[in-house]
């Protein structure tokens, strides 16, 4: 294969960049979801306060993530910028359409389910480390559960301690408590989910010839990925932020406060452990766990059964899109570059 031209490699940089931009577009829902259905925060202010704290998630929590992504899901042997395209593009379509139908769907499982489909149309099974694959593949269906678990365990505990405290002294005090919490949340959505576009520039960077013999995610890309992200964020997804905060189930402060730090704890601890998590998965189990703690027809379980079956797609319908993109634009990026 000849060396791919330094055009190519900025071209699918800035593909990546915008992947990312649609992922915080995307998934802002899951760091102001709670804390707008609550109304302690306007929209306005919620993506702010949501886009600070995804950017300076960059300076304090690793590259865990994005070195499984670069090297520990598709043989990094295999890949060349035309699979990073077709991963890249079956992502961001997969997002667009979710987002088009207010689904909040993972777009960390759609880049996964896009490298994966791109690597299969160019190398077929070989190019998938099995073991990696399946550890994201498991955490499908782990995350939400442990958002869940702790959502629950919170809201039981925090209305045991207040029981005795009215309604008005409770919702004071966790209106002030969930801005800190939706902090927490937002640093766990920024590490997690800008990490995965770091990991994809790397491996492209590194089969390249730029970063040498060490793969190594260089500062300058860990900045890029959380500013794309973070600009995102601040565009929001009212649709999806709609889904997740009021139609699932109806939050108040408490609620939110357990639910966005269920979350926050489950994010911080995958991305310390190298695991990359759907943020979405994550906080919908939180909430479902939240409003099924005080009362278990308080979930709308219909809306939760919808939101389950577009993760069900999510890796299978990326990557076939991937596949496809793959096929199709790789003889067009070796004409135009």
């Amino acid at each position: 294969m000849t060396e791919p031209t330094l055009t190519l490699i900025v071209f699918l940089i800035i593909v990546a960049l915008v992947f990312d931009f649609i992922n915080g577009f995307h998934d802002a829902a899951n760091s102001i979801a709670t804390v707008v259905s609550t109304r302690v925060l306007s929209p306005s202010q919620a993506v702010a306060w949501a886009a600070f704290f995804n950017f300076i998630a960059a300076f304090g929590f690793g590259v865990h993530v994005a070195t499984t992504v670069g090297k520990g899901v598709i043989d990094p042997t295999i890949v060349d910028p035309y699979v990073i395209f077709g991963a890249l593009i079956g992502a961001i379509v997969w997002n667009l359409i979710t987002w088009f139908y207010g689904l909040p769907s993972s777009s960390s499982h759609a880049l996964i389910g896009g490298f994966a489909g791109a690597a299969l149309a160019k190398a077929g099974v070989k190019a998938v480390i099995f073991s990696g694959f399946s550890k994201t593949a498991l955490f499908i269906v782990l995350s939400p559960l442990i958002g869940l678990v702790l959502g629950v365990s919170l809201i039981v505990l925090v209305l045991n301690l207040f029981w005795q405290a009215t309604p008005r002294r409770v919702d004071v005090y966790f209106r002030r408590l969930q801005l800190v919490s939706s902090a927490f949340y937002s640093l766990g959505h920024g590490t997690n989910d800008a990490q995965k576009t770091m990991g994809i520039i790397t491996i492209l960077l590194f089969n390249a010839g730029y970063l040498g013999e060490t793969f190594y995610v260089p500062f300058w890309v860990i900045i890029t990925c959380h500013a794309a992200l973070s600009f995102g964020t601040m565009f929001g997804g009212w649709s999806i932020v709609r889904t997740m905060g009021m139609r699932i189930t109806k939050l108040q402060p408490v609620g939110g406060f357990c639910a966005e730090t269920a979350g926050a704890i489950t994010l911080l601890g995958t991305a310390y452990a190298g695991i990359p998590v759907s943020t979405t998965h994550t906080i919908t189990g939180a909430i479902v766990g939240v409003g099924a703690a005080r009362r278990f027809s308080a979930v709308r379980w219909g809306v939760a059964r919808t939101v389950v079956w577009a993760w069900v797609f999510t890796i299978p319908g990326s990557a076939l899109i991937a596949a496809i993109s793959y096929w199709v634009g790789g003889p067009l990026l070796k004409l135009i570059f």
